[in-house]
């Protein structure tokens, strides 16, 4: 039940920080938000292990799997996420994310040997229907007509696959003995800043952040938010996931991220949802209930 709990509390908490990246990226681009998100959580989560003196003595084989688990997830499933926005609508991508629990699940039965009873399987496919009725549900309701490019499919798929690979290797960390879950964020996510920090000097595409940042506060602002929800609580809470359950179950719960960020598009945008909205949402749901009571 704890593993299930901390996949929907990730859910939450990347929803929240989706909001708050995508205020960022309109007036900054994706480039800067994507780096200063993770420069700021690799600050947080070293702090938080610090001043709360975790135990950071891990086995060699735990930092090998959480640093293969951070290159998987953060340095090429992301990268090829904000690649895959630059050429589709972030709703395309969003449904083709969705495919990372299918992922997530296969590649756990061939390398972790987990296996899914029927009602497990039959959890993953009501909430992935769920999802996938919302978000083709709100791609219709667009106005303007939207081209869906090859690059943006195959770049999307491979952030899935990475978002997938990465739980694997995630669990493969806790399989070898207790960690925290801050201390294993921290690892993946020192080990993704060290390795794409030098890339964006070196490609000149993160030329100047501090005055860019300072030109525009609510830039600032809004990407240190999605940084605390997103990169430090949430990547602590995804890792907890997998750690406590079978990856595909977490992935699948983790992948309720469209569903809830209905009712805060809602309060916040003051968008207005269709019926078909709310149903795919209900769907989801109880695609949940059935992964919690199976």
């Amino acid at each position: 039940m704890f593993g299930e709990i901390s996949a929907l509390t990730t859910a939450v908490l990347w929803s929240g920080s989706s909001l708050a990246f995508a205020d960022a990226t309109k007036r900054v681009g994706s480039f800067y938000v994507n780096m200063t998100r993770l420069l700021f959580a690799a600050v947080l989560l070293s702090l938080t292990v610090v001043v709360f003196r975790l135990d950071v003595f891990l086995k060699t084989s735990q930092f090998s799997y959480l640093i293969v688990s951070g290159m998987f997830g953060l340095v090429f499933g992301d990268t090829f996420l904000f690649r895959a926005y630059r050429y589709n609508s972030a709703r395309i991508t969003m449904l083709l994310m969705s495919a990372s629990p299918a992922v997530a699940a296969v590649l756990a039965y061939f390398v972790l040997h987990e296996r899914l009873s029927a009602w497990g399987i039959l959890g993953i496919a009501v909430t992935l229907a769920g999802i996938f009725f919302v978000v083709l549900e709100q791609s219709g309701r667009s106005s303007v007509r939207m081209t869906i490019s090859g690059a943006g499919l195959l770049y999307g798929f491979l952030a899935a696959i990475g978002q997938g690979a990465g739980l694997i290797f995630g669990k493969m960390a806790f399989n070898e003995g207790p960690i925290n879950g801050f201390v294993a964020a921290a690892v993946r996510v020192v080990s993704a800043t060290i390795i794409l920090l030098p890339v964006a000097m070196m490609s000149r595409h993160y030329k100047k952040p501090l005055e860019v940042f300072r030109n525009d506060r609510r830039a600032l602002r809004a990407t240190i938010v999605g940084s605390i929800l997103g990169p430090f609580l949430g990547i602590t809470a995804s890792l907890l996931a997998v750690a406590y359950t079978d990856v595909g179950i977490a992935a699948t719960l983790i992948a309720t991220v469209p569903i809830i960020m209905l009712p805060l598009v809602r309060v916040i945008y003051k968008e207005r949802l269709s019926s078909k909205a709310v149903i795919g949402a209900f769907i989801a749901v109880a695609g949940v209930a059935i992964l919690f009571l199976m």
